[in-house]
């Protein structure tokens, strides 16, 4: 079954707001997952979805409240999310470093109580949009065993970063292990395996079974390098940031446990360093400059690739999500004309 980016929407607004979640809330939501399914990061989007409304019906994530500012300086500020939903809260905090920079330079905003927030890379696209580079990081529940190690310590803790440009879409956004774990989750669900030099199983040992990786533990990605990444993030969204590090992480994925993940949102306006214009325009002839030798994509392109053809084509749900969907309408009453 196929839909469109819109009837997500409007799925996922219609399902919030009969678990009493605000409208405003519901609508960054449903923007932020409709976001990951277009650009084809599909582990991160409606096929997630359902574990948030475990997370609203079990009480670990919470529907009334605000975000309240524990700490602040003219750059910085450390936020409490209350356990609202994450894609709220990671929005309020992204829209507060954008301010901060605009005012000082730089934005640097921490973030501890909050809960999943779908995909990294739709906040630093908010400060893209405000001619500024946006870079985003978070720890996330043990996946990651240390190089050498065999035991789930590390997150896959992701990071984005975006760049304004005036003719190409610059962004990264990628786990610091060899596949994001919503990826083996969405694996799971679908009855597919992995391929080879993801993940290990719980005796230390290289698996392609989707189940014996989420009990195990996943590589992290390019070897030491992933693993020193992923260490440093973990520590910079982890006591940085007022939240948990390592085994003390939970709630990203088991929706039955309390969030005590953090993150680290960044803002930089580039015009307190140099004339924006100059600087989109060196950053333009960049691109053109890579792209000459070939063939040759730059962080962004695929995501714009999946755009258009998601735009165009719809959005895939699978037989297992679709019956997560029916089961969801049908305990909330209501009436999605979802079929399939």
């Amino acid at each position: 079954m196929r839909i469109t980016s819109e009837d997500e929407k409007n799925i996922i607004i219609s399902i919030l707001k009969a678990l009493n979640v605000p409208e405003e809330h519901a609508q960054i939501v449903a923007d932020v997952t409709a976001d990951a399914d277009l650009k084809g990061f599909s582990s991160h989007g409606i096929g997630r979805f359902p574990q948030y409304v475990k997370g609203i019906e079990h009480g670990t994530i919470k529907t009334e409240g605000n975000i309240e500012i524990e700490k602040e300086t003219v750059s910085t500020a450390l936020i409490n999310g209350n356990h609202l939903l994450g894609h709220f809260v990671t929005y309020r905090g992204m829209e507060i470093a954008i301010q901060k920079a605009k005012e000082t330079g730089i934005g640097l905003v921490g973030v501890h109580d909050s809960n999943h927030f779908g995909i990294a890379g739709y906040y630093s696209d908010m400060a893209i949009k405000e001619d500024m580079i946006g870079i985003i990081m978070a720890n996330t529940e043990p996946a990651v065993a240390p190089l050498g190690g065999k035991e789930p310590i590390l997150g896959t803790n992701p990071l984005a970063i975006g760049i304004p440009s005036n003719k190409y879409y610059i962004s990264v956004d990628m786990a610091t292990s060899a596949s994001a774990r919503g990826k083996l989750l969405e694996a799971a669900r679908r009855g597919e395996n992995l391929p080879e030099g993801i993940a290990l199983d719980s005796n230390g040992k290289p698996t392609t079974d989707s189940e014996k990786a989420l009990k195990g533990s996943i590589l992290p990605f390019g070897g030491h390098k992933g693993y020193a990444l992923s260490f440093m993030i973990e520590i910079l969204a982890g006591p940085l940031v007022k939240a948990a590090i390592g085994k003390k992480v939970k709630g990203t994925v088991n929706p039955y446990d309390k969030c005590t993940k953090g993150d680290l949102l960044i803002a930089i306006d580039p015009s307190k360093f140099v004339n924006i214009k100059d600087f989109k325009e060196q950053v333009d002839s960049f691109v053109e400059e890579v792209k000459s030798t070939g063939k040759v994509l730059i962080p962004g392109d695929i995501e714009k690739m999946n755009m258009e053809k998601n735009l165009k084509e719809g959005i895939y749900i699978d037989q297992k999500l679709l019956k997560q969907l029916k089961e969801i309408e049908e305990k909330l009453n209501l009436d999605l004309n979802l079929e399939g």
